[in-house]
């Protein structure tokens, strides 16, 4: 079963009935591979073929195709359990770098904390044991637990903040500490499938016919072709929508894609981009109180590390003591590596995201720029979208369009359409009848 999932979900979205065109421009797909992959959907699916008087093909497909797909391959089965599983391991995954967080906090601070209590019973016992008796406290540095500690758990989130009244509170703290390190996703990770969904929706727009000005909104790395005679951008648009050059009187190109003119049912037009618009990366979509408390578990696992590494640095401390001290004695490297890491990691990614952002916004400024073109054309960018008009054209292929269906015997197919044929004979013959 090889039937790619944007189809399936095209098919659903237009209705269950569609031609190639439909799909292709719905999913962003070729149209040679939206064709193979409908015939072997409709195949595997129990699909069916209308076939109309001018050669074009209609797929019709069962409302429930996913279920008979389901009953039919094992593989699928598979699929669908193992994406519920995956999505129950990432969130396991995601929440694991919040538990590390707080059990690396904990291990050093109880080495630390037992270190300091051995170190202080051993120089008097006597006097200390006094001192313990009478209500004395045990010594503990305070700037490991100090105010900017107590300020981070008592965060107020009701708080009023023009700038979190914006962000979103539905994720956890162990949820944003890994967005602290790694952040939210890339927010343009099906680019390229929105692309060539807009520049299909675009050209269906225009009925199937469209000029160079048109599609450069959605197209990167134009080169020195744009607004010049020669258009090579337009190359992998026409290979992949089928489409072909026609050249008006005047020289001017235009483009015709007779496949996209062709659809199941009639629609209106859809609405686009006038351009395509990545959207800018984020470093979280944490609020700024859980971002600020997931820096400053942070630094505070970072300075205790460090703390602990001067206490054990000549190793006698683990070994007259053991137990919990030899622990954090054997995995220190390994704490001290995840504490750097969990403060490298996402100052390395801020400065990346601020690069890249520049880059994002440089391109959202060059398509923009395109498009304002067509906002107010020129006399010769007028012409042009005039002789395109020429090719505009768009077929519905209805029922009453179809003269063959898989759907019934063929016999009884060539029966009922001799039937409409002496009809229409016997009316053109009898007009009065």
């Amino acid at each position: 079963m090889t039937v790619n999932p944007a189809i399936m979900t095209a098919v659903e979205q237009l209705g269950y009935r569609v031609t190639t065109g439909d799909v292709a421009s719905r999913a962003g797909l070729e149209l040679n591979l939206a064709e193979r992959g409908l015939l072997a959907l409709a195949s595997d699916a129990g699909g069916h073929l209308q076939v109309a008087e001018t050669g074009d093909i209609v797929y019709l497909f069962p409302k429930d195709f996913r279920t008979i797909l389901r009953s039919k391959y094992l593989q699928l089965q598979l699929k669908e359990w193992w994406e519920k599983v995956w999505r129950i391991l990432f969130y396991l995954i995601r929440i694991s770098f919040g538990i590390v967080l707080l059990l690396s906090i904990l291990l050093i601070f109880l080495a630390i904390a037992v270190i300091i209590i051995s170190a202080n019973s051993s120089k008097d016992s006597d006097r200390r044991s006094d001192s313990r008796s009478s209500g004395g406290m045990i010594f503990m540095p305070h700037f490991w637990f100090g105010p900017d500690w107590y300020w981070f758990l008592s965060w107020d989130y009701n708080s009023p903040h023009p700038h979190r009244q914006s962000e979103t509170r539905d994720m956890n703290f162990l949820e944003s500490v890994y967005s602290f390190l790694f952040g939210d996703g890339n927010p343009n990770a099906g680019i390229e499938e929105r692309r060539w969904q807009d520049i299909a929706t675009a050209i269906r727009n225009s009925k199937g016919a469209a000029v160079a000005e048109q599609i450069a909104p959605y197209l990167d790395d134009l080169g020195a072709g744009f607004g010049k005679e020669y258009e090579e951008y337009m190359l992998p648009v026409l290979t992949r929508f089928n489409g072909r050059p026609e050249v008006s009187p005047e020289g001017q190109i235009v483009y015709h894609f007779p496949d996209l003119q062709t659809a199941a049912q009639a629609r209106h037009p859809q609405p686009v981009s006038p351009y395509l618009e990545e959207i800018p990366r984020r470093f979280s979509k944490a609020t700024s109180g859980q971002l600020m408390l997931a820096a400053g578990l942070g630094i505070l696992n970072f300075v205790g590390g460090l703390v602990l590494g001067s206490l054990l640095k000549d190793g006698t401390v683990a070994a007259q003591l053991g137990g919990l001290v030899a622990f954090a004695q054997s995995t220190y490297w390994l704490l001290l590596g995840y504490g750097t890491a969990f403060l490298a990691v996402p100052l390395i990614r801020y400065f990346w995201i601020q690069w890249k952002t520049r880059q994002i916004e440089a391109r959202n400024q060059t398509r923009q720029e395109r498009a304002d073109i067509l906002t107010q054309p020129d006399e010769t960018l007028q012409k042009k979208l005039a002789f395109a008009r020429r090719f505009a054209a768009e077929r519905i292929i209805s029922s009453q369009d179809v003269t063959y269906t898989t759907e019934t015997d063929l016999i009884e197919q060539e029966i009922e359409q001799s039937a409409k044929i002496d009809a229409e004979w016997q009316r053109r013959l009898n007009p009065e009848m």
